[in-house]
């Protein structure tokens, strides 16, 4: 296959900059696609050449796939790199791009479709003996027979979409009786998110961890992984906080799970970088969740610990190259913690939010990096996910890199809108979260809106050590021992001296 020079990179913001940043340095032209919301965006001025696809809605422009291949026909365009959300994990765009002789930088259409479907890929998944949490094989649809599955694995149970993801289509059913309303509410709004109302039940576990494993796979069948990151700092089931490696794991844990996760990838032929995801109980034990096909929103981290830069390796992938890393040159060093900033309120139910970035300062120094696509000036657009930015801190241990981060934290400026940098604060410094005994329920357990403002700044610390520091300093000045047991003026005491 040929060497691929010229790249659209089919999405926006800090993700578009992120591969933007890589081809560059591979001497690679970009194309940015964006739309009439975006048109002032830094990802459209730092690529060599960009396109308007449509109005701001996205199933007008960055979800709209025919204007994409069209844009990359018009511009001589070898490859697309997708990104994460939109049309990364759209088999239906790949096989597009596949048709129109445009090389696709991720998995083929037909991995995509097989793991895009939580049934498919379960069943796919089983052929290699991969741990799975007791429930249903196959999609349900008579509710009777749901009801008696439920009843023989053991309430608590879960009732997913199995086209789903980001918590749609997910319901909790604590008992029997609740059963019914669940059951309609999860086909209800998987028929309104993916147009697919099927679903399936799995036992509920109640305090999980959530663990995923990062792997890359060639076109000649090599597969590798490079360890794990600890993803349970969740909000509406959608992530907050990611870090790497996970404190709640040994290494007999994270190399049966690593294993596993190859095993995945090899059930579909996988090739690019993938995700697979794990949950673990209470006991350790661990089970298959699902695989994300293509780059995740929390890959820093795991580049941060393994040195090893993904976006890179999925070029070199889809131009056909053979992984030029073994499982034996991949190592952890150090720890890597990432907080997303995102425009929302955590004092109101995490609402996302819309406005000015009044004020844009972002954190520096040693061990930060700070992926983002606005500055400041810039509007947050009502029409796409509200991240603002991923704030990533390195550390040769874990407490150096929450240390890092908390710090940075206070460092980054942002006003005009609402954001999580202080819940994301609130997280580093809360006991669970540092001692790692925290789980998937975090935000539930512990996070109450009142808190935030109970947690002093850096300034207040600052403030308060300064004027420990003076009354310190003013109480030596005035007061020494005499000698005789009883406390003289400092000044006198001088004059004796001379």
């Amino acid at each position: 296959m040929p060497e691929i020079k010229k790249i659209l990179i089919a999405n926006r913001g800090e993700i578009a900059m992120r591969i933007m940043r890589t081809a560059r340095e591979m001497n690679i032209k970009t194309v940015a696609v964006f739309s009439e919301a975006d048109r002032k965006s830094p990802h459209v001025r730092y690529a060599d050449e960009a396109v308007c696809i449509g109005p701001p809605p996205s199933a007008e422009s960055y979800l709209n796939g025919t204007r994409i291949i069209e844009a990359c026909r018009a511009l001589g365009v070898d490859a697309i790199h997708p990104g994460y959300g939109f049309l990364s994990e759209n088999a239906a765009f790949a096989k597009q791009a596949e048709e129109a002789g445009i090389t696709f930088i991720g998995p083929s259409s037909s991995a995509i479709e097989i793991m895009g479907s939580k049934l498919a890929a379960k069943q796919a998944a089983a052929r290699y003996n991969i741990p799975m949490v007791p429930g249903t094989s196959e999609a349900i649809t008579d509710r009777d027979q749901a009801k008696q599955i439920a009843k023989q694995i053991g309430y608590p149970v879960l009732i997913k979409a199995s086209a789903g993801g980001g918590g749609k289509g997910m319901r909790v059913v604590e008992d029997e009786t609740a059963f019914d309303e669940q059951m309609d509410r999860a086909v209800s709004e998987a028929l309104s998110s993916f147009g697919d109302g099927s679903v399936f039940i799995e036992k509920y576990i109640t305090s999980p961890k959530h663990i995923e494993i990062q792997i890359l796979g060639d076109k000649h069948g090599n597969i590798i992984h490079l360890f794990e990151r600890e993803c349970s700092i969740q909000r509406r089931h959608q992530k907050v906080i990611e870090e790497a490696p996970s404190i709640s794991i040994d290494d007999n844990i994270r190399n049966e799970m690593g294993r596993c996760a190859v095993d995945v990838a090899r059930s579909c032929g996988y090739y690019g970088a993938g995700t697979v995801e794990f949950i673990l109980d209470e006991n350790r034990n661990f089970y298959f969740l699902e695989m994300n096909t293509r780059l995740q929103v929390e890959h820093p981290v795991t580049e941060l610990i393994t040195g090893v830069d993904l976006v890179k390796q999925m070029i070199f992938i889809a131009e056909g190259r053979e992984l030029s890393i073994r499982q034996r040159d991949i190592f952890i060093k150090g720890h890597a913690v990432e907080s997303r900033i995102y425009a929302e309120d955590p004092e109101n139910n995490f609402l996302p939010g819309v406005g000015t970035l009044q004020t844009y300062r972002t954190p520096k120094g040693n061990g930060i990096r700070v992926d983002d696509g606005f500055e400041q000036g810039m509007e947050i657009p009502l029409y796409y996910d509200p991240m603002i930015s991923k704030l990533i801190t390195y550390g040769e241990n874990r407490k150096e890199a929450i240390h890092k981060m908390v710090r940075a934290i206070e460092e980054y400026h942002i006003s005009g809108v609402k954001t999580t940098l202080g819940f994301c604060r609130f997280v580093m410094c809360h006991e669970e979260f540092i001692s790692g005994r925290f789980d998937t329920n975090f935000v539930g357990t512990y996070f109450k809106p009142a808190l935030l403002s109970q947690i002093p700044t850096q300034e207040e610390l600052a403030l308060a050590a300064l004027i420990t520091s003076e009354a310190l300093t003013k109480s030596a000045t005035h007061t020494v021992p005499d000698g005789t047991g009883r406390e003289a003026n400092q000044s006198k005491w001088k004059q004796r001296r001379h």
